[in-house]
């Protein structure tokens, strides 16, 4: 088990270590002769050859992510090494200890140069291999930043979904917690970079990395999957599960530069309208979550999607094209582009977006994840198992084990008093009257739209199954 967990684990890490390689050529808007002069210079950076690019590049077109996953290999010592391996791969460790970021094939040529192997008796992929079994891979892969990006210049992309923009703001504080304390709460939400439609966005009482998982995994499953996402460098943004995730899915990932703001312009500027909807959630006096995000989608929906937005408007006045005297607003912009949305199987992108980790079964068959105990099986106390799951919900989680079938676990039900929530005190409920006009206006109309679409809905089936004819007909 720990030997097969530990092969794809390596294999994953190479698949990603050679997707990011790659990631900046896969632009489609990049000409040839860009993308060939950025070839070079990654091969240059990366210290590998412009035909592993090209190899790892047909690889990706032909499979995407799973392609670039090198085959699975026994960890069994080949007859082709030298007899000496042992000593060779301690000397290699100890030159990676002495430069951690010594390239493997500066390590060949050190040890081939003092004698140690003969040339080209030693492959930069076996001894990369072994490195990295001796715990002295390469982990951390370097983020790519778009030059062409530049803080001072605007840009934006001529299509939907060729670019989404990410970012989080900090909200209000509620009284959710134990006995009403207050909370801290953060906004997660996606942009569209072209129309500036709000693609997901949600509130939440914390700012982990599974809250930005969450948003991309609603994104992608609603609309779809973008060319590009493009963050800035917060430990949300920058963690190896999300990373890991999009890629599986084969989205590229770019990072503005530090203490850039200025080139993630659209979703500053969005957060000026999310600033006036919590000046409005504060006249309207929200105590919970679910009423933040209720009225949050319905600001969303009624107001900023439905409002002419300047920027779409300077946009297209900046390329010679005429503006309707209304303006266009982020929706009109979302469903006029006649770019094809590429939306992917829900299986697939649920299985990108789970968390995997090793846990060791208990003398009671149970397990411990994320504070919790799940039952597992008697059969296998002691045992290490790989656990699947979906850090924003823990209700099932899948345990497999090598000659098992995968394993449903359920949390461990302790006692009755455990689900009982604390009762708010009567000193922290709401005792003023609920005033933001401008939200109830907007639930009025919210109200008054769906009703009209349900009385569309009703006349064009009693249109449909009148009968024809005259009034002898009736």
């Amino acid at each position: 088990m720990k030997d097969n967990h530990h092969s794809q684990q390596w294999q994953d890490e190479q698949g990603l270590t050679r997707f990011q390689a790659i990631s900046p050529l896969l632009d489609p808007e990049l000409d040839t002769k860009k993308r060939n002069a950025l070839r070079q210079q990654i091969a240059r950076e990366k210290d590998i050859s412009v035909r592993t690019l090209y190899r790892w590049e047909r690889l990706h077109a032909a499979g995407g992510f799973a392609a670039l996953r090198p085959l699975n290999r026994r960890q069994r010592r080949s007859a082709k090494l030298p007899k000496n391996f042992d000593e060779v791969l301690q000397q290699a460790i100890l030159l990676k200890r002495e430069v951690p970021l010594r390239s493997v094939e500066q390590i060949i040529y050190i040890l081939e140069g003092e004698g140690w192997v003969k040339p080209g008796a030693l492959k930069r992929s076996t001894l990369q291999r072994y490195l990295y079994n001796a715990g002295f891979g390469k982990k951390q892969m370097k983020k790519y930043s778009e030059a062409q990006y530049s803080s001072s210049k605007r840009f934006c992309k001529p299509h939907r979904m060729m670019l989404v923009q990410g970012d989080i703001k900090y909200g209000p504080e509620l009284p959710i917690g134990p006995n009403g304390k207050k909370v801290q709460t953060y906004l997660s939400a996606l942009i569209d970079d072209h129309s500036r439609r709000i693609l997901s966005s949600d509130w939440y009482d914390n700012q982990e990395g599974r809250i930005v998982e969450d948003t991309f995994h609603k994104a992608i499953l609603q609309f779809g999957r973008p060319d590009a996402f493009y963050l800035d460098n917060g430990t949300q943004y920058i963690s190896r599960e999300l990373h890991d995730a999009l890629a599986r899915l084969s989205i590229r990932v770019l990072h503005c530069k530090p203490y850039s703001a200025q080139s993630k312009g659209k979703i500053e500027a969005y957060n000026h309208f999310v600033d006036a909807f919590l000046r409005e959630a504060k006249a309207k006096r929200v105590r919970t979550l679910e009423d933040l995000n209720r009225l949050w989608h319905l600001w969303v929906e009624e107001y900023y999607h439905n409002k002419p937005h300047s920027g779409i408007a300077e946009y297209y006045r900046s390329q010679g094209w005429e503006v309707p005297e209304g303006g266009i607003t982020p929706l009109q912009e979302w469903n006029r582009d006649s770019r094809r949305l590429i939306f992917l199987d829900t299986a697939v992108v649920a299985e990108a977006f789970l968390h995997h980790v090793t846990r060791t079964v208990d003398k009671g068959g149970c397990l411990s994840l994320e504070g919790r105990q799940y039952e597992v099986s008697a059969a296998l106390i002691g045992a290490k198992v790989e656990v699947s799951f979906d850090p924003m919900c823990l209700d099932t989680i899948t345990v497999r084990y090598p000659g098992m079938d995968p394993i449903q676990a359920k949390p461990l039900t302790i006692g009755a008093y455990c689900d009982q929530k604390p009762t708010v005190p009567a000193s922290m409920l709401p005792t003023e009257p609920q005033t933001s006009r401008l939200l109830d206006v907007l639930e009025k109309r919210h109200s008054a739209r769906q009703q009209m679409q349900a009385n569309a809905i009703s006349f064009s089936s009693f249109r449909k199954d009148a009968p024809k004819g005259g009034e002898e007909d009736v």
